[in-house]
């Protein structure tokens, strides 16, 4: 009987126990429910901060860095209200969010930016931001430093325009479709006619007043003082509208640094880090690209070497340079000199070093040489490709060429175009003499 008495005791401790430990994990349970997730985004800038309210001077949740993922919780004109992966929630600026669609855009673009050729190398004098678009307010997610050093690979001319973050855009579309309609059921419809039938009949409208018609005549307007009348007389020229300002437009470049990300930054703050010696020449141009053309040697056994490069006399054009020069080093002169030179040229993307294959007689042997793009009087492109034989720079052919649209465009690495075979190639000073003074061919 003790041992039976005893095992029921010991049945009712258990099932105590367990209520216990129920009721203790429905009030854990109990916790405010997550809010729920209506979007997905990455963090666009180096680093991030999550605020508890959307004022800048409320704490900081949590700090995110860049390609982090966030749960997007809640849109409220430009601020967003994001969820971290260590489940912080707080709000951000929506502006510096990316989709994953913009994410995926840019992995590709340092994918492809590792295969575009360089337009030369340039350094910056301060902080600058590396862009995601070509747009002061787009998402920045690297930060170059004084004298950081990175390669020019295009340029693009837009206008300077307020960005709209695609991730605001997409969540703002989707807050503005109006919620479906719920559909009314029998007992509403039934509720809502036993309210119409219990209201009282509506009043009938006043009569009129017994003056009706006096109230109704036109009465004399007082004497005042009036100011004169500015709209114009009949048949009078009006004055032309005044014309909108015109949209600014900015010239931006797309770069690639030493860490191989590639992005957007302002044109004007990079410096080309070609040799101060050489630049010294630039005349207030600025210098959009420049390549080493060889190697030669001073009196003094120094190396020193000869230069190409590319200028333009003011920015916001749509092509990238209006002058081309090649400079060589007289060794025995001590400075550079100018050896070859075009003016007042549209030239675009891509110029490139590379060797060229010239014929002396029944030889032919290769040369350092380059290529442009310029454009014709005709507007329609052309690659020019040029020889460098000692201090000459040559013509020796010509090939059409068609403009990238995008300086993401595969086409860019195609840096030796294969020269027209058709082409004349270029007479030398006594056979253009000859061709002037008919007495000179004996034919």
């Amino acid at each position: 009987m003790l041992l039976w008495w005893w095992r029921m005791a010991m049945r009712g401790i258990y099932a105590v126990l367990v209520v216990a430990l129920l009721l203790v994990g429905a009030a854990c349970d109990r916790g405010p429910a997550k809010a729920p997730v209506i979007g997905e985004a990455f963090a666009g800038p180096v680093t991030l901060n999550i605020r508890q309210e959307i004022s800048l001077k409320s704490p900081t949740v949590a700090t995110v860095k860049h390609a982090d993922r966030l749960a997007i919780l809640q849109v409220r004109r430009r601020f967003t209200r994001v969820r971290a992966e260590n489940g912080a929630e707080g709000w951000c600026d929506g502006e510096k969010l990316l989709t994953p669609q913009q994410m995926d855009r840019l992995r590709v673009t340092n994918e492809v930016a590792a295969k575009l050729p360089s337009q030369g190398q340039a350094m910056v004098f301060d902080l600058l931001n590396i862009h995601t678009e070509p747009n002061r307010q787009a998402p920045s997610f690297h930060q170059l430093k004084e004298n950081d050093k990175m390669e020019v690979l295009g340029h693009r001319l837009v206008p300077r325009l307020p960005f709209q973050a695609a991730v605001t855009k997409q969540l703002a579309v989707a807050a503005e479709k109006p919620a479906p309609k719920k559909r009314a059921t029998r007992r509403d419809r039934d509720k809502a006619k036993a309210e119409a039938d219990d209201r009282p009949p509506m009043p009938r409208p006043p009569s009129p007043p017994a003056n009706w018609m006096e109230l109704s005549r036109r009465t004399p307007m007082p004497d005042y003082e009036t100011k004169p009348d500015s709209r114009p007389a009949p048949g009078a020229k009006s004055d032309p509208a005044p014309e909108a300002d015109p949209v600014r437009l900015e010239d931006w470049s797309l770069v690639r640094s030493v860490e191989g990300r590639a992005g957007w930054v302002l044109t004007r703050a990079l410096t080309m880090t070609i040799p101060d010696e050489v630049a010294q020449y630039a005349e207030g141009q600025r210098i959009t690209s420049w390549f080493p053309l060889g190697d030669v040697a001073a009196e003094d056994g120094t190396a020193k070497k000869h230069y190409l490069w590319t200028t333009i006399q003011q920015g916001g054009q749509e092509y990238e340079f209006d002058g081309l020069r090649v400079f060589i080093f007289n060794a025995r002169r001590k400075r550079y000199e100018t050896a070859f030179r075009l003016r007042e040229v549209k030239g675009y993307y891509p110029s490139a070093v590379h060797p060229v294959e010239v014929s002396a007689g029944k030889k032919s042997h290769e040369v350092t040489g380059f290529s442009v793009v310029l454009a014709r009087p005709d507007g329609e492109l052309e690659r020019r490709t040029y020889a460098f034989e000692g201090y000459r720079v040559r013509l020796i052919g010509t090939s059409p060429w068609v403009r990238l649209a995008d300086p993401f465009d595969l086409k860019a690495t195609e840096i030796s175009r294969p020269v027209d075979s058709g082409a004349a190639p270029e007479r030398s000073l006594w056979e253009r003499i000859k061709a002037r003074l008919p007495f000179l061919n004996p034919s």
